[in-house]
């Protein structure tokens, strides 16, 4: 039996996608992949480059310091996992993309760091809209706060919103988190934010991807599925 490579599974999470967004009145074109590549070694990156994915994402600084040198150049890097406050000086040198800006001070923060590098960090906001204690980002209520602080900055482009919701093994049970993103996002369309502050809703990963691209997402972080379990 054929064993399935990254490409192959890239290629599957694509059609997925698609067929997805075709069921919601969308293009899959105008949903981005992102391969969540944590834990996984530069090998294993270099594979699902080689196939032609261009956008990644990491959850710990230190993993990324240390695999992203390794790595081709041009190649798109976004953060998403919880940044603290002491480990954002290391963002300008290794990431195009932040996508877990939880309050107005870190988004001070990642500005200045990005405008003193000469950079502009493409900034989304975390928002934690199952009020689940464990989850990191903002409450619902400060989205809009910190939107505002990262469009007086420079150095950020505040481009979206980003959630993840309680695990749940139905992807059906992911579906009203996504959908309150996207209410959250309409929402604030309604005020003073310009559409192009809001136009990123990232959210859906390996179990339920599918579920947020019929709820909106355009961007997917998808690791399990292109690249096997962790550590395998």
């Amino acid at each position: 039996m054929k064993m399935e490579t990254i490409a192959d599974n890239i290629s599957s999470v694509l059609e997925r996608i698609a067929r997805a967004a075709e069921s919601s009145g969308r293009l899959g074109s105008e949903i981005l992949l992102l391969a969540v590549s944590k834990t996984m070694p530069a090998r294993r990156i270099e594979e699902a480059v080689l196939a032609g994915q261009v956008h990644f994402g990491e959850n710990r600084i230190q993993e990324a310091r240390d695999k992203i040198p390794q790595l081709p150049e041009g190649l798109v890097w976004h953060l998403v996992g919880h940044l603290q406050s002491n480990k954002a000086k290391y963002c300008p040198a290794l990431f195009d993309w932040v996508h877990s800006i939880d309050s107005v001070p870190l988004a001070k923060d990642i500005a200045r760091r990005y405008r003193e590098k000469g950079k502009v960090c493409r900034a989304l906001v975390q928002v934690n809209v199952s009020g689940e204690e464990v989850k990191n980002g903002c409450e619902p209520g400060e989205a809009g706060g910190i939107i505002a602080a990262l469009m007086q900055e420079e150095g950020t482009e505040p481009v979206g919103l980003m959630t993840i919701p309680p695990f749940d093994p139905d992807p059906e049970g992911s579906r009203p988190w996504f959908r309150a993103l996207r209410q959250l996002r309409d929402d604030l369309s309604g005020r003073d934010i310009p559409p192009e502050c809001l136009k990123e809703l990232s959210m859906g990963m390996t179990g339920d991807f599918e579920v947020a691209v019929e709820e909106g997402a355009t961007i997917v972080r998808v690791g399990t599925a292109i690249f096997g379990e962790r550590g395998s």
